[in-house]
């Protein structure tokens, strides 16, 4: 489904030599793989998650979606793609003030078309009953706890079924009881619609829910040393090659 091959990624500064943010990235996410992508703070993970979530292009190298190049998109298309394969997950729950759960989570199927878009409210209340959240759909944001907030960005984000789910530190702003109870959530969805999840995480033990184990450092994608399968690692590394 998405291919990175030798990507980096160069920011122009004023007045100062480019900054290299990615370098030599090579990583490919199949249908129903389990990645975990750790790194210190400034490693480029968030730079990483928009190249992944078709949010920006790498400066050389290829990314690929669907066996395309995602320069090749138009900007409608890119958006299309991603707003119906991609899911984002992020720390911060970014929801809609002043909206009720039902409608934060209604709000990706406004874009939707057909039966997703006419249906709309449906299809929100059975994903807010399937996180928990069924008898909370009239509840603002500011009447929920924190992880009754996950749980509706979680809603939200899955709310059309994405291929992709792209989980950037999602249990950061969480308790340690309320970030593993997220975590089943976002296992349990995963599984069950059998899309890709790739979280993105200084934490290990997040980390280690993975299949697959790689770490981020000073911009180049690596084996991590946990790894319950170094070889299929290694060869999710390597240009060229299908794990």
């Amino acid at each position: 489904m998405l291919e990175l091959t030798a990507v980096t990624r160069t920011v122009q500064l004023i007045d100062a030599p480019p900054l290299t943010i990615l370098s030599g990235v090579n990583l490919r996410v199949a249908i129903g793989d389990r990645v975990s992508i750790v790194g210190r703070s400034g490693s480029g993970k968030t730079t990483l998650l928009n190249l992944l979530g078709l949010l920006d292009n790498p400066t050389t190298g290829e990314l690929l979606f669907d066996g395309r190049p995602v320069r090749s998109f138009s900007g409608a298309e890119r958006d299309r793609v991603r707003g119906r394969d991609v899911g984002f997950i992020f720390q911060q729950f970014n929801l809609l003030q002043g909206r009720t759960a039902l409608e934060n989570v209604m709000t990706p199927l406004l874009y939707a078309e057909g039966r997703q878009f006419w249906q709309r409210s449906r299809i929100a209340s059975e994903m807010l009953d399937r996180v928990g959240l069924g008898h909370r759909l009239q509840a603002l944001p500011d009447r929920l706890s924190g992880g009754e907030q996950q749980r509706v960005a979680i809603a939200r984000s899955l709310v059309r079924g994405p291929r992709l789910i792209l989980a950037d530190e999602p249990t950061g702003a969480l308790d340690l009881e309320t970030g593993e109870a997220v975590m089943d959530l976002i296992d349990d969805v995963a599984r069950a619609s059998g899309a890709a999840l790739v979280t993105i995480t200084h934490d290990p033990a997040i980390a280690a829910r993975a299949t697959r184990h790689l770490r981020l450092d000073h911009g180049a994608l690596q084996a991590d040393h946990f790894s319950a399968d170094p070889a299929r690692t290694a060869l999710a590394l390597t240009p060229g090659r299908t794990p």
